[in-house]
């Protein structure tokens, strides 16, 4: 018999691929409900980053596997460069091209429904006040540079530390990126089988972020450890229809 507790049981069960036998629930693309918008609209200061070629520093892609890791000490007095910060947005939400229903983009998303929003909480970014910025990935469909716009004033580092449960050497990154959900976008198509997907989709995302930093020559932790309350109110979200689900730290690191 076994001895796991009942919400290990649970969430062992909740990764099994559900079964496709009985057909699943009627979506409401199928309804010919109109989907979701596929980001958010900048809503405040806007700033266009550079284009971000010449940014990259790892030539070959063997290198470049062999080469990320899991970065933790951050070189405090050296900010990142725009063309840097440019290029980790692209790399892991930049919209190539849009279709009727879904956005191509450099990451691979279930349905190509990419449910996910990137904040940016900006400490040492060369020509960039400190703050909370949004990535506007619709600004620039099919180009290689980015747009972002301020959504707040920066929290100071303690705030930041205590959004990430202590973790300190995160806030002491020039940013740590923060990814949120908006489940409709998947659910739209794939109703209660969407959020199994977009978890694996989670995983796609934060790959790609980490090796595009260390093609970059910086270095970069994931985290699945935050607080769930303080950093959703401090990217002022509802924690319903969108919610954190990852953040990573980014950036030249001390050897």
């Amino acid at each position: 018999m076994s001895t796991i507790g009942t919400n290990i049981e649970a969430n062992r069960r909740y990764m099994h691929c559900p079964s496709f036998k009985s057909g699943m629930a009627q979506s409401d693309q199928s309804k010919e409900v109109p989907a979701p918008p596929f980001h958010h609209e900048p809503q405040g200061e806007v700033i266009v980053l550079p284009a971000f070629e010449g940014a990259l520093s790892t030539p070959g892609y063997a290198e470049l596997l062999d080469t990320r890791r899991s970065m933790r000490k951050y070189d405090e007095g050296k900010p990142m460069t725009q063309q840097e910060l440019s290029f980790l947005l692209w790399s892991a939400q930049g919209i190539q091209f849009l279709r009727a229903h879904s956005s191509l983009r450099p990451t691979p998303s279930g349905g190509a429904r990419h449910p996910f929003e990137t904040y940016i909480y900006v400490r040492n970014v060369e020509g960039l006040t400190p703050g909370i910025y949004h990535y506007a990935p619709q600004a620039n469909i099919g180009e290689k540079v980015c747009t972002i716009w301020k959504k707040s004033d920066l929290p100071n580092e303690p705030t930041i530390t205590e959004m990430l449960v202590g973790q300190k050497w995160a806030a002491n990154a020039p940013v740590v990126l923060f990814y949120t959900c908006v489940p409709y976008r998947a659910e739209w198509r794939y109703v209660h089988m969407a959020h199994r997907v977009m978890l694996i989709d989670l995983g796609h995302l934060g790959q790609n972020v980490m090796l595009s930093a260390a093609a970059l020559g910086l270095g970069s932790c994931c985290m699945a450890a935050f607080d769930q309350e303080l950093c959703d109110q401090a990217l002022t979200i509802d924690s319903i229809n969108e919610y954190t689900v990852y953040a990573i730290a980014a950036g030249a690191t001390v050897q």
